[in-house]
């Protein structure tokens, strides 16, 4: 007689992608590329197609050998600096976002990463489902910056980033920008995205003719970096985290 299948729990069971972000491993579309990689392996066999579905309490889930365990949830907020990178690790020993947040125990990565001369709001988290929501284009979460240039833009020029301009076969395009205030050193603009493309506020000043002398993200949704000063961190409070995750919460 043949033994009987394993029922599976339909409440527990959930796609491999979003069990790996829940235990912070990444964000969802990051966990897919270490599935699409073979680098994760689904009760001992590896797993390279997208949409497995598991039991997280009878499947047991290995990255690189090592068991995937769902952590403590950590959220934090950071004003980045300048010549500090958003990644992970560097190989050539230059400074990453995390090393100013040395006392954090679990494995936390950036969400909305700035490039190494911008700096103003990052935030760290291992919880890959808020993750998706900041970043991924449906869910519609602006940021906000303020952009300094000694160039002036023109009302035709601001109306183009308004309408999007092609940049390198990207459509890239603003939801606001304003002039903050003039000064002897230039312009200072807040400048609203929808979404966030590489370098996406230089490059579009750029095809304008003019030039970012400084770069700062104030805000994510409803995240405000406020008067954090530049190098330091703090804990998100819970009020701030359900905001982030808006009316339908992930």
């Amino acid at each position: 007689m043949d033994s009987p299948k394993r029922s599976r729990n339909k409440t527990a069971s959930c796609r491999l992608q979003k069990h790996l972000a829940s235990c912070g491993l990444g964000s969802r579309r990051t966990c897919e590329d270490f599935i699409r990689a073979g680098r994760i392996s689904v009760n001992g066999r590896p797993v390279s197609a997208q949409g497995q579905v598991i039991d997280p309490s009878t499947d047991r889930v290995e990255f690189d050998g090592r068991l995937v365990k769902p952590q403590s949830r950590v959220y934090i907020m950071l004003n980045k600096p300048r010549d500090v990178l958003c990644t992970s690790s560097d190989p050539g020993g230059r400074r990453i976002c995390l090393d100013l947040v040395p006392e954090i125990p679990e494995r936390v990565y950036t969400i909305g990463r700035l490039d190494r001369d911008s700096e103003g709001l990052i935030v760290l988290t291992n919880d890959g489902v808020l993750a998706q929501r900041l970043t991924h284009p449906r869910y519609h979460v602006e940021k906000i910056y303020n952009v300094w240039s000694r160039h002036r833009l023109t009302r035709e020029q601001i109306a183009k980033m308004h309408a999007g301009v092609s940049v390198d076969g990207e459509r890239l395009r603003a939801l606001r920008v304003d002039v903050k205030s003039v000064g002897e050193r230039g312009m200072m603009y807040e400048m609203v995205l929808g979404e966030g493309r590489k370098r996406q506020i230089r490059r579009m000043f750029e095809v304008a003719g003019c030039r970012v002398s400084r770069l700062k993200r104030i805000a994510i949704g409803t995240l405000q970096l406020g008067k954090l000063g530049s190098g330091k961190w703090r804990y998100l409070r819970g009020k701030e985290v359900e905001r982030l995750r808006g009316p339908d919460k992930p």
